[in-house]
């Protein structure tokens, strides 16, 4: 035990006991309590960046501490395979995707082991692998039937070169990402999952989340969007237009129908397309317009362009005519691809007004009580101040309605457009379908065959899986499968005639929408799960980014509702139950199974300085901390910074989230060969609360090094060797009662124990407790600092001379190795067995405070002259303020300051301090 800390030996040995003895497989039956953790997992790009580290130990942390506190834990790990970056990287490396995705799994794998992480590799799972995408191939077919799943034709941003759509994150100034080329719109036919078909629910069962962050609920019901409005119709003015017909726009504001002076339909729409045929100055807007993003964040901010059809429609209240503009800020695939402006009211239709000249009608007025002067004149910055909230409005100029409030005008107008079956009252969703068809090669193939007699088939399930090929070479210029008759031709399996396999794959959010459930049952070869899923849903805790806050997990959860739909998660049930007790028991499970995720941890990103020199041309060029040397001033602040290599000046930039871009990453493999995995895990754990911003630290890296050194230096010293020696034969430790361990330590806590001692053993237990109720809180930053101080206290033990001290210190180290295990497994397993506590720490039970330790006989009061510190004295607790002014007169500082006098006063602070007035 003499030997220096070496953290690289350590982590070698306990990892390869690991290996042999399985100790993080999960039970699928047990009577223990079960506790799934689930952080999310990783696409295998080639190697761990901090952000995973972060999310992983965390997990981690997590995992371990149920399992000391008595749980049936699972902790699995996967690999979500399938996406374009392999792609990108098999034209970049002209290597097939299959084997770049594969290599870079086991480099992961590798990376992850070495962090010690105490995952459950018998469940491992891969997205791209046949007999995971099997599954949801098969859910396919089976949504499809039913309706769910349906094919339409829908706008798209269309790269030329690639033959692909592109995500509107893909678009850069109206060009692909990859190819440079002009994005064009297209409409194309596509499969889309009726998502919208359980916009309610997944909005209602919101409520149900209890342990989920509010910030991230928030963001769900925002892009769910459930609004109240009204459906209008506008009929066509057939002398402009030539054709009998009616616009149709949904608003949150029948209140201001009145003021509409204009209506703006997006350019794929039919009024435009008619109006384009015969103005080749429209046509080119309009191609313009096609050409640029779809992303409603962009219509925020770009120039808001417009052009007149020189067609009208005719208002549905007042039969005024009405002109119909193309506007580039309005999207054919967001509600009916048309809006009523109402310039007053609105800062969009307001600017768009203003720059072409179109007229501005105002028709709400702020309710004044004390209003006599008439309606205000309307500014610009009017509607800014107020228009937002629909309190303490009337309508003005608007005929009938004048006077009426919010809800009085919405529901007069409502019943007057229905009235002219005109419109109607009607409840929307910003939530669209999931468009899930993607023109891409690496992905999970749709399992539909286009027949020309029998329309869509979806492939029968003895045919499943449909695989995809692995060996393909990617050129770019589309996907390779449609250029792969052995792949595409096929045979319809209703009527034998030859056809044409589907050639998109799905959206690579699939994969991911249902993995947590697959862990469940990883060798199920008869279905996506079995009953095992019921055992281990829902996920006890989930772990993982804010970014994805929204579509992965408004996905998964929508997957969830759906496996529920068609009968997953159907409860095993005796033969003997009686119908009543079916019925019932499916009910609650029903309930019990709409949510996948019954706690979410949403981590903060890692950040840490950027570094950059500029070309030539002013372009900068990142460089990687590592390579720098940053000179400080007196107060330890940056003041400059020079490249290592060349000793030469560099600039230095703002502190960002780690990324590739920024080149501002530091890789988790150097921190774990120099200082060892334990020490990246506690830095990590210490440095912030998870849900925060992390901000990278090597001297804080350093500093935890040198704690766990210390927790090793201190076990391995002779001295606490010799301390402890009786202690392994006279306490039972192998029986983990505390209750029993606690009567013996109590009992040869003989009266040679000093009151530092005592107050010492006490302090240990307050910190104890409190670093609980942070564990049950993931407040885990400050459970490592919990640990830091009980090293401390334990350290300050030694330097007291006492027959109890071993004891002491030998239960108090106990407690120090399990409240540290789930933070740095190695060193705390290894400590554990060599100080003679038992095999495995894992299966210690969690420490908790020892109640009869916290009871308190002596307080600590402050002693002051005069207002002035001048130093401590401990009493009994139980001491009368007569017993407690007499000790503080007989205190040796205060004695010698009174000189023989009287004090003219003395206070005292119940518990708190006492001072003396000369």
């Amino acid at each position: 035990m003499l030997q220096d800390y070496k953290p690289k030996d350590i982590e070698a040995a306990v990892q390869q006991d690991w290996k042999q003895r399985l100790p993080f497989r999960a039970e699928d039956i047990s009577s223990k309590p079960k506790y799934y953790c689930l952080s999310m997992f990783p696409y295998p790009s080639g190697k761990l960046h901090m952000g995973h580290v972060r999310n992983y130990t965390i997990g981690d942390v997590l995992s371990r501490y149920h399992s000391m506190k008595g749980c049936n834990v699972m902790q699995p790990m996967g690999w979500d395979a399938f996406g374009l970056p392999a792609e990108n990287a098999a034209m970049a490396n002209n290597v097939p995707p299959a084997e770049w995705t594969y290599a870079n799994i086991e480099v992961m794998r590798r990376q992850l082991e070495s962090l010690g992480l105490g995952l459950d590799w018998s469940r491992e799972v891969t997205t791209c692998k046949p007999e995971y995408y099997r599954w949801e191939q098969w859910l396919f077919t089976r949504l499809f039937q039913k309706g769910l799943i349906y094919k339409k034709t829908a706008s798209v941003n269309w790269d030329p070169v690639d033959h692909t759509v592109l995500a509107n994150e893909q678009v850069i100034d109206g060009r692909g990402w990859r190819s440079g080329a002009l994005v064009e719109k297209r409409d194309i036919p596509m499969y889309f999952m009726r998502i919208s078909q359980y916009a309610e629910e997944l909005l209602d069962d919101l409520e149900l989340l209890k342990g989920w962050p509010e910030q991230v609920k928030t963001m769900q019901r925002n892009w769910i969007g459930k609004s109240h409005g009204c459906e209008v119709h506008f009929p066509y003015d057939e002398a402009s237009v030539g054709l009998a017909g009616e616009l149709k726009v949904y608003t949150t504001r029948p209140d201001t129908l009145m003021g509409v002076t204009y209506v703006a339909v997006a350019a794929e729409h039919p009024l435009a397309v008619l109006a384009a045929a015969s103005n080749p100055e429209l046509e080119r807007f309009i191609a313009e317009c096609r050409r640029g993003g779809m992303a409603e964040a962009d219509m925020a901010t770009m120039e808001k362009k417009g052009m007149d059809t020189g067609l009208f429609v005719a208002h549905p209240l007042n039969g005024g005519l009405l002109p119909v503009w193309v506007a580039n800020y309005v999207l054919m695939g967001y509600g009916e691809g048309a809006v009523m402006a109402v310039p007053a009211h609105d800062e969009r239709d307001f600017s768009f007004a203003k720059k072409y000249g179109l007229p501005v009608k105002q028709v709400i007025e702020r309710n004044r009580m004390d209003s006599t002067s008439g309606i205000n004149p309307f500014t610009a910055e009017y509607w800014q101040e107020w228009y937002g909230t629909t309190e303490c409005h009337v309508c003005v100029h608007s005929g009938k309605y004048d006077g009426l409030d919010f809800q009085q005008a919405f529901d007069a107008i409502a019943a007057d457009l229905q009235a002219k079956k005109l419109g109607q009252k009607r409840t929307q969703f910003r939530l669209r379908d999931w468009g899930i068809s993607r023109q891409r090669y690496w992905g999970c193939p749709i399992p539909i065959i286009h027949c020309a007699d029998c329309g869509d088939v979806p492939v029968p399930d003895e045919q499943l899986p449909v695989i995809l090929p692995e060996q393909v070479t990617i050129t770019g210029g589309g996907s390779p499968l449609a250029k792969m008759p052995e792949f595409y031709e096929a045979t319809c399996p209703r009527c034998g005639n030859l056809a044409r396999r589907e050639t998109d794959t799905m959206d690579t959010f699939i994969e991911s929408s249902w993995y947590y459930a697959r862990y469940t049952s990883p060798d199920c070869l008869n279905g996506m799960v079995d009953e095992r899923a019921q055992y281990w849903l829902p996920v006890d805790q989930y772990v993982g980014g804010i970014e994805h806050a929204i579509l992965h997990l408004l996905y998964a959860r929508f997957f969830n509702k759906l496996m529920r739909d068609v009968g997953l998660f159907g409860e095993i049930l005796p033969a003997s139950a009686t119908q009543e007790h079916k019925t019932k028991d499916t009910e609650q499970r029903q309930k019990s199974f709409s949510e996948p995720f019954t706690n979410l941890l949403t981590q903060g990103m890692v950040i840490a300085p950027t570094f950059y020199r500029e070309d030539a041309k002013g372009k900068k060029l990142w460089i990687n901390p590592a390579e720098v040397d940053i000179e400080t001033d007196s107060r330890g602040r940056p003041v400059g910074a020079r490249l290592r290599s060349d000793g030469q000046p560099v600039v230095i930039g703002g502190t960002e989230k780690m990324s590739k871009s920024k080149n501002n990453g530091v890789d988790p493999q150097m921190i774990i060969d120099q200082y060892g995995a334990d020490t990246a895990r506690f830095f990590i754990i210490f440095a912030a609360p998870p849900e925060q911003t992390l901000e990278w630290s090597d001297s804080g890296v350093e500093g935890a090094f040198r704690f766990l050194r210390r927790v090793w230096n201190f076990a391995c010293s002779d001295q606490v060797q010799e301390e402890m020696e009786p202690s392994r034969v006279i306490i039972p430790f192998a029986s983990y009662n505390l209750e029993i361990i606690s009567e013996v330590i109590n009992a040869n806590l003989h009266e040679d124990a000093s009151d530092e001692q005592k107050a010492l053993y006490r302090e240990m237990h307050v910190v104890l407790k409190q670093a609980n109720f942070d564990m049950q809180r993931l407040q885990f930053n400050t459970v490592a600092s919990a640990c830091m101080k009980i090293l401390k206290l334990l350290e300050q033990q030694m330097v007291i001379e006492s027959s109890s001290r071993g004891f002491i210190i030998f239960f108090g180290f106990s407690i120090l190795l399990r409240l540290l295990a789930p933070i740095a497994p190695h060193i705390t397993q290894t400590l554990w067995r060599k100080l003679g506590y038992g095999e495995e720490i894992l299966s210690a039970p969690w420490p908790e405070a020892d109640e009869a330790a916290l009871i308190q006989d002596q307080v600590e009061l402050i002693i002051q002259v005069n207002g002035k510190l001048r130093g401590k004295m401990r009493v009994a607790k139980d001491a009368d303020q007569e017993m407690i002014q007499r000790m503080a007169l007989e205190y040796p500082t205060v004695d010698k300051l009174l000189a023989g006098r009287d004090a003219k006063k003395i206070i005292v602070v119940p518990g708190r301090l006492i001072n003396v007035v000369i």
